[in-house]
């Protein structure tokens, strides 16, 4: 073993003795801001939860005070007494209340960059928010259980057959969909909606000058972040997504930090799976004649739900495979050196 590979194990261990420390007052400092949070909402009457353009009731801000005062209470606990199987358990339960919280923090994202803006500030707060905390409150659950973040290895390994097999669907599902926004794109016409068309209801709707730049071009804003999203779900599975190319020397030791996939990947599963499912089975009861499904900008019910189902079926096998993949992807990259050349 070289002297830089020593010192770079006996750095991450030093680090990985102190990260559940440190893990739990940081977890600890947002619950505080994230109760104060909610009550400031509450106080001020500033809606949390949107249903679409609807904003919901101030009161469910009170939810959000709950989860930051359950957290605090669990850091605390946890402090006390240790990380005991029931603390953690109920550290994982507050995991996934914030995880609910920070749905369609994509969105946002997606807005923001390509509308510069967002549907409401404060509820993009709150979603940013609850993110960081589903990210802080798993590594405390996580912390003091003997698994260890990876160590600096040169060996890598892809993931299980039946991952990849996911993430071929999800990268499959996505096709009628680039293809879809791509006709648009191109000057064509797709559900009775013509080029012309999508770029006057971008522009009405206050699409960026970015966004209106690249139809200009024949590209679709959304298309481009769907190759970034099969980009990122195939990283998650090959094993060129565990390590950097030699020549990114930022990272000598070419290992790429876990939170950095993972981030984009939680968020991404988070959003896209809950709303393409559940957009599925809104699409299904619409084409049962259950509900009606509304024509919106579209020229009849029917292109409307062609699209509905083109998007939500992409929306949600990708999402369902973007989560397989991120789980698959913690436990390869949690694993020694020497459980991976294996």
């Amino acid at each position: 073993m070289t002297g830089y590979a020593r010192m770079m194990r006996t750095s991450w261990h030093t680090w990985h003795q102190r990260c559940p420390r440190w893990v739990g007052w940081a977890t600890m400092l947002w619950a505080v801001v994230y109760a104060v949070f909610g009550l400031a909402c509450v106080w001020s009457g500033a809606p949390l939860f949107h249903h679409g353009d609807v904003p919901g009731s101030s009161a469910l801000g009170w939810a959000v005070v709950a989860v930051g005062a359950l957290a605090a209470l669990s850091c605390g606990a946890v402090a006390r007494y240790g990380p005991r199987p029931a603390l953690r358990t109920l550290l994982w339960a507050v995991c996934g209340l914030a995880g609910l919280a920070a749905f369609s923090l994509l969105m946002d994202v997606i807005t923001l960059m390509f509308g510069q803006k967002v549907d409401s500030w404060v509820s993009a707060a709150n979603h940013a928010l609850a993110a960081a905390g589903v990210l802080l409150l798993a590594a405390t659950a996580r912390s003091g259980t003997g698994a260890s973040v990876a160590t600096p290895v040169e060996a890598s390994s892809a993931a299980p057959r039946p991952v990849q097999l996911a993430a071929g669907a999800g990268t499959a599902a996505f096709l009628p969909y680039v293809v879809m926004k791509l006709v648009w794109a191109s000057g064509g016409t797709f559900a009775g909606m013509s080029s012309e068309e999508m770029s006057a209801l971008s522009e009405r709707n206050g699409a960026s000058g970015i966004w209106l730049t690249l139809e200009s071009w024949g590209l679709d804003g959304t298309a481009l972040l769907a190759a970034l999203g099969v980009f990122l779900l195939w990283g998650l599975v090959r094993p060129w997504g565990l390590v950097f190319p030699r020549w990114t020397l930022f990272l000598r030791d070419r290992r790429v930090p876990r939170w950095l996939p993972l981030t984009p990947a939680l968020m991404g599963a988070a959003t896209l799976a809950p709303y393409g499912v559940f957009g599925i089975g809104y699409s299904a009861l619409a084409t049962a004649g259950v509900v009606t499904m509304r024509r919106g900008d579209f020229h009849s019910p029917a292109d409307a739900l062609l699209v509905t189902w083109i998007g939500m079926a992409a929306f949600a096998v990708y999402g369902l495979a973007l989560t397989v993949a991120a789980r698959s992807y913690w436990i390869r990259s949690s694993r020694p050196m020497d459980e991976r050349q294996h």
